[in-house]
């Protein structure tokens, strides 16, 4: 009997369940989708690490010119490693024109030179056993290919499909603008999916084939080893690490994987925590939904608990329904993040891209884990939001479950209650954000602090309709009264809509400011830091890292173009030290126009004219590092302290950067090569026609990337909107859900209601007083909603901006609590509620009295 009293009150009103159901998918749907997005990126950048790295135990790296390829021999016949390899690799992109490849430009590919007869030990799929591939070439008749000819290569089978390409045709690349093209003579096609996986995007070629290519004859990227671990594989290493010259390193394999890796996982932390927030706002959906089955039926219940159904039955009764909406929401929600994260795979691969890594992912990878983890997430959500209606509903005798009077007052009760304890939590969360930690304690303080934000809402609800009552009241009379006192009546069910549509407009108005004050600190970063009025670099594939480098034949003749007034040059290398990779930048400075950034501590001093450096917030905060203590960094004479001048701020890299004069750079590492060339223009020169004059003067030469000051700041902002881009859509996604949920509640009340409608019908109230009763209640609802999300917004934009951030990336920045900002987050709630308003005061204002007092 219970049951089928359970199935009568899912189907007696199929919108309230449709919207519940709604509500509890998207939630889902966006929890999943970014579960999903980061997983299939995190796993592609895992497989293209694996790709290159096999099975080598350790590496030896070199500095920024790499290693001498003699080393190599030395190591094979001096020192008497055997399971050893050369490595040469670097990114390359599609070339726009030449071979026969369809135009592609711009879509990059990892080129790794190795040494076919040696590397079968470390990468097995370069081996060629694979019955299934293309005229049954062997390891050696491969390997004899790519020696025997120049400028040959293999590539993976799934992207020679995707480029259309077949062996024995021409692949144009690019490389720091400059055109090459390379003949395939195979392809590389494993037998197990997750390995072609791992292949896609990857080009093969001999060792001296990649150091032509990418111009460096003569040099090494690293040595692969294999050693054992046990006494005579670390006394092999010991023997190794005395060989080495100066320069070199000797480190675990994946080291340098792992540290971009962390900064990858970062980001994704903060899009796995928006992304919950949906979720959050979705409890609050089902939590609103089984309080108004449990408050529509109390006489039911209460007849049931006088005729000897017991406790347990009713609380089974409530989350069997709770469980079904679960399920059901559950379901649909796994199927549409599915469909979300094909596309927000493209934001979350772009944001990783401009950031940190060259990484191509191709499609979603379906994880039976993730999937597990989002059906336990949605169905253990959508009972612990039932929870409390249901222990409500078992708790009260019969006689107090059957009187709505107690209903109400006991609301009013529990609201100052909640008041009180939301005080509580947001004290707990405040000591723990106080407590130093990783990211994850501080996503737990700021979910701690939104709860007490959420717990607050009701007891400061009710504070504010006490004046606005009597303004209502003095302004449009008895309707105005009216429509303040049926909040307070149907505090029950409005406290929990207008707690989840705070949330969400609180979440999305600290997100804004976040984003605000981040943009206002990027532009005056970047205002102190182009000071030049034309920059000159070759095409980079990270967004973040110019990696590709000049001639510097080139860089003298654009440096005496006409106009120039004044040139200096830089230099963006990764260097190895105790704390893992570090990237260092060097500038050609003029000591008396050095760049305008500002110091957390220290200054540049003793920085361009002395042998001082400088760290980035970042870098400081990450490793910390203060001013004058020392950076330790592996140069080509070994290794070497630096002493630290200043800590300044800077959100170019979140990994942190050293930054040093030219000189100083040049006094430790060999290498003389140039990333970016900055030319300033004489007096009364256009800048534009300057633009011009650099571009004539390198054509027909390697591409270039030539932009003017206000060219290159359009850029980097376009670079800073597409990182907050995905968290738009999240910011959306969770106000979908609350505008659901506030629906939702709407039409319920609209349920409730209608015996109080028809008695004011009944009373002479017309069809357009009863409109404007019900868009004035949604109306406050919203509007109250929207004034308390604006300090739980700016809360939860110092949290941001002073924990989250800080812990995520290492930077910080003043808060720009635009008033602007401010004001949409509060007319956004106000439209959200008056839009969710509309059909439920439709419905309110055209039923028929006759229809609503029938039962009376």
């Amino acid at each position: 009997m219970l049951a089928r009293l359970a199935a009568r009150q899912l189907r007696s009103h199929p919108w309230q369940l449709g919207l519940t159901i709604l509500g509890i998918a998207l939630g889902v749907a966006v929890a999943v989708s970014i579960d999903l997005a980061n997983g299939s990126a995190l796993r592609a950048f895992g497989l293209a690490t694996e790709a290159v790295s096999g099975r080598a135990t350790h590496q030896i790296l070199g500095g920024p010119s790499g290693l001498p390829d003699d080393l190599y021999r030395r190591l094979r016949l001096e020192v008497g490693v055997r399971r050893t390899a050369p490595i040469v690799e670097g990114d390359v992109a599609l070339g726009g024109r030449g071979g026969d490849v369809p135009d592609r430009a711009g879509r990059s590919l990892h080129l790794l030179g190795i040494d076919p007869f040696v590397d079968g030990d470390f990468r097995p799929y370069l081996s060629g056993d694979d019955r299934r591939e293309a005229r049954g070439r062997d390891a050696l008749s491969r390997a004899a290919n790519l020696v025997g000819q120049s400028a040959t290569a293999l590539i993976a089978a799934s992207t020679a499909r995707e480029l259309g390409i077949e062996i024995g045709r021409d692949l144009a690349i690019e490389v720091s603008g400059q055109p090459f093209t390379l003949t395939i003579v195979g392809l590389l096609q494993p037998a197990d999916p997750a390995s072609a996986r791992a292949l896609d995007g990857l080009l093969v070629t001999d060792i001296a084939t990649a150091q032509e290519t990418l111009g460096a004859v003569g040099r090494l990227t690293r040595v692969d080893l294999i050693v054992g671990d046990d006494a005579p594989g670390r006394a092999l290493l010991a023997r190794i690490g005395r060989a080495l010259p100066a320069g070199a390193d000797l480190v675990t394999a994946g080291s340098q994987a792992g540290a971009t890796a962390r900064m990858i996982l970062a980001f994704q932390w903060n899009l796995a925590a928006l992304s919950l927030l949906a979720l959050v706002v979705g409890m609050f959906l089902i939590y609103q939904t089984m309080t108004f089955s449990v408050v529509q039926r109390r006489p039911l219940i209460g007849s049931l608990r006088a005729l000897g159904v017991t406790r347990g039955e009713i609380f089974a009764l409530v989350m069997s329904e709770a469980l079904v909406i679960g399920v059901v929401g559950t379901v649909l929600g796994v199927g549409l993040g599915f469909g979300m994260a094909q596309g927000l795979l493209r934001l979350v691969t772009r944001t990783i891209n401009d950031l940190y890594f060259v990484l191509s992912v191709r499609e979603v990878i379906l994880d039976p884990m993730t999937l597990a983890k989002s059906v336990l997430l949605g169905i253990g959500a959508t009972a612990l939001a039932a929870l409390p209606p249901a222990l409500e509903a078992t708790a009260a005798p019969p006689r107090v479950v059957m009187s709505r009077v107690s209903l109400e007052s006991s609301a009013r009760r529990r609201a100052h209650r909640a008041g009180w304890l939301g005080l509580v939590a947001l004290a707990a969360g405040a000591l723990i954000l106080a407590v130093p930690g990783s990211i994850v304690v501080g996503f737990v303080g700021l979910l701690v602090l939104m709860v007490g934000c959420a717990l607050v809402t009701p007891a400061a609800a009710l504070g504010l309709l006490r004046p606005v009552h009597r303004v209502a009241g003095a302004a449009f009379g008895v309707l105005g009264r009216l429509a303040t006192r049926s909040i307070v009546a149907a505090l029950s069910r409005t406290s929990v809509a207008m707690a989840a549509l705070m949330i969400a407009v609180a979440a999305a108005i600290g997100v804004g400011v976040m984003i605000a004050s981040f943009r206002e600190a990027v532009t005056a970063w970047l205002e102190g830091t182009l000071r030049a009025d034309v920059y000159i670099s070759a095409p980079s594939l990270v967004g973040s890292r110019p990696d590709a480098t000049l001639d510097p034949e080139l860089v003298a003749r654009l440096a005496a173009t006409p106009g120039v007034a004044r040139a200096s040059t830089s230099r963006g290398v990764v260097v190895q030290s105790p704390r893992g990779p570090a990237q260092v930048v060097a500038l050609d400075v003029d000591p008396l126009r050095p760049p305008r950034w500002r110091f957390r501590s220290g200054g540049d001093a003793s920085v361009w004219d002395g042998d001082g450096v400088l760290v980035s917030e970042p870098f400081a905060n990450r490793h910390g590092v203060r001013t004058g203590a020392a950076v330790r960094l592996r140069t080509d004479q070994g290794e070497r302290d630096f002493r630290v001048a200043g800590v300044f701020y800077d959100y170019g890299s979140s990994a942190g950067v050293v930054v040093m004069s030219r000189r100083t750079y040049d006094g430790a590492w060999n290498d003389r090569r140039i990333s970016g060339l900055a030319l300033e223009a004489a007096p009364a020169v256009d800048v534009d026609a300057l633009v011009a004059a650099v571009r004539e003067r390198a054509a027909g030469g390697p591409r270039l990337v030539v932009r003017s000051n206000r060219a290159l700041r359009e850029a980097s902002m376009e670079i800073f909107d597409r990182t907050f881009a995905i968290t738009g859509v999240l910011r959306t996604l969770s106000l979908v859900v609350a505008f659901v949920g506030m629906l939702a509640a709407l039409m319920a009340l609209s349920l409730e209601r209608a015996r109080e409608i028809g008695v004011l019908r009944a009373l002479g109230l017309t069809p357009r007083q009863v409109w404007g009763l019900v868009t004035a209640q949604t109306g406050m609802i919203g509007l109250l909603a929207g004034v308390l999300a604006v300090p739980s917004g700016l809360l939860l934009a110092g949290v941001l901006v002073f924990v989250i951030n800080r812990r995520s990336f290492g930077w910080t920045m003043a808060i720009d609590p635009s008033p602007l900002i401010l004001l949409q987050g509060v007319a956004l709630s106000l439209l959200a509620a008056l839009l969710a308003g509309l059909y439920p005061a439709w419905r309110m204002a055209t039923a028929s009295p006759a229809e609503s007092l029938h039962d009376e």
